[in-house]
């Protein structure tokens, strides 16, 4: 960092030594510059000028108190006739600090006390400083007084100005960071929720099909080992394709290119779908009807994937044994509707679900992203049923 912006940022965070420091050394120089001319003769001009400068070391921890030391001093001074000094500049000092931080009552009024000041000054001590008479002289004087007051009070003015400038930058640059983090956390907490929503997918539609066949196998193995056989297969095919979904998801996690650009399933993937829970011991059929009116996106064909499959790993967990489902792919005029029925006992006799419902949470949020609809409950005749309709594109 420069050196002029270390200096200045110094400068603001000490605003107390600054001041200090500047009345110490104009109070040195005065006294100096008044033993120089020699005017020890008259006794009243140092304390005149240490009451004057002394005042600027709190100019800004205390400014209404410094200047009406400052104003009092020189009303004193000015009825008792007592010379000018050298010290006066500290007025232009205080008119400046006042239009910089006082409040906007004080500003101007200090600013008229010491315009006023000034020209009563003028024709006090006029004859002292070579002006008095009332001629062009004097007139020009004042002229000249009067101006530095008010080009002090306007740098003033100027400064107040910027440093409300400078802190509304700041806020605002605060104000900034914090949407940002809290665009962050809200993106980071979507991200979770996304992840969340792929591993229960993979995990959950896989092990329900792991362990309906495993238990399958356990039962056929003593009497027909060709279904033992059988049913390992399909545990293996499954555990295989799952992997393959989870190294796909991890290497979206870690940036893998080549993993993220790896297609997602479609609606035409529904069909090996149904196969590999058909495999699984349930007869699942699937039929579609009509055909697509408008094209879908690629996300609600991943989302009318996952409503199925969720559905229908859902029968695999809650259904029971001897289950018949089917599932019927609907294009309407407006969408497609999915419906997944099956004959099972249903998700809600099944006591395991007691504080669940994470799929079916899942599938509600996929499908509302898409200004879709979804429902899951169990059918009057027995059974469960989802349906779910996810509208078109808009053209």
């Amino acid at each position: 960092m420069d050196l002029h912006l270390r200096l200045a940022r110094w400068v603001r965070a000490h605003p107390g030594t600054v001041d200090a420091c500047l009345a110490l050394g104009l109070l040195v120089l005065l006294i100096l510059q008044l033993a120089a001319r020699g005017v020890a003769v008259y006794p009243l001009l140092i304390p005149v000028t240490c009451a004057l400068v002394a005042p600027l070391a709190w100019r800004r921890s205390r400014l209404l108190l410094s200047a009406g030391i400052i104003a009092g001093v020189s009303v004193l001074q000015l009825l008792a006739g007592i010379d000018p000094v050298p010290a006066q500049i500290v007025i232009l000092i205080t008119v400046y600090t006042l239009a910089a931080y006082a409040p906007r009552w004080a500003s101007l009024g200090g600013l008229g006390f010491a315009l006023l000041g000034a020209a009563a000054g003028l024709v006090r001590y006029g004859a002292i400083l070579g002006v008095g008479g009332g001629g062009s002289l004097f007139l020009i004087s004042l002229f000249l007084f009067e101006s530095l007051i008010l080009l002090a009070w306007t740098m003033g003015d100027l400064a107040r100005s910027r440093r409300r400038a400078y802190q509304a930058l700041e806020d605002r640059t605060r104000r900034l960071e914090v949407e940002r983090q809290q665009e962050r956390d809200l993106a980071a907490a979507d991200e979770r929720s996304h992840i969340a929503r792929e591993m229960h997918d993979i995990v959950a539609h896989s092990l329900s099909v792991i362990i309906t066949q495993a238990d399958g196998a356990r039962y056929a193995s003593a009497q027909k080992p060709e279904l033992a056989v059988q049913a390992l297969g399909t545990i293996a095919d499954t555990g295989r394709g799952s992997l393959r979904e989870m190294r796909r998801l991890l290497g979206v996690l870690r940036g893998d290119e080549s993993a993220s650009t790896r297609p997602l399933p479609t609606l035409d993937d529904i069909d090996s779908l149904v196969r590999s829970v058909r495999r699984a011991g349930i007869a699942v059929s699937c039929r579609r009807i009509d055909t697509p009116r408008r094209p879908l996106p690629l996300g609600a064909e991943l989302t009318a994937y996952r409503v199925v499959q969720e559905a229908l790993t859902n029968v695999l967990k809650h259904a029971g044994p001897q289950t018949a489902a089917e599932v019927t792919l609907t294009y309407g005029p407006r969408g497609l509707g999915i419906t997944v029925d099956d004959d099972g006992r249903g998700a809600a006799a099944d006591p395991a679900t007691a504080g669940a419902g994470l799929g079916i949470t899942g599938m509600s949020e996929r499908v509302r992203l898409y200004d879709g609809t979804v429902s899951a409950a169990p059918r009057s005749g027995g059974g469960f049923r989802v349906e779910a309709f996810l509208p078109y594109t808009e053209t």
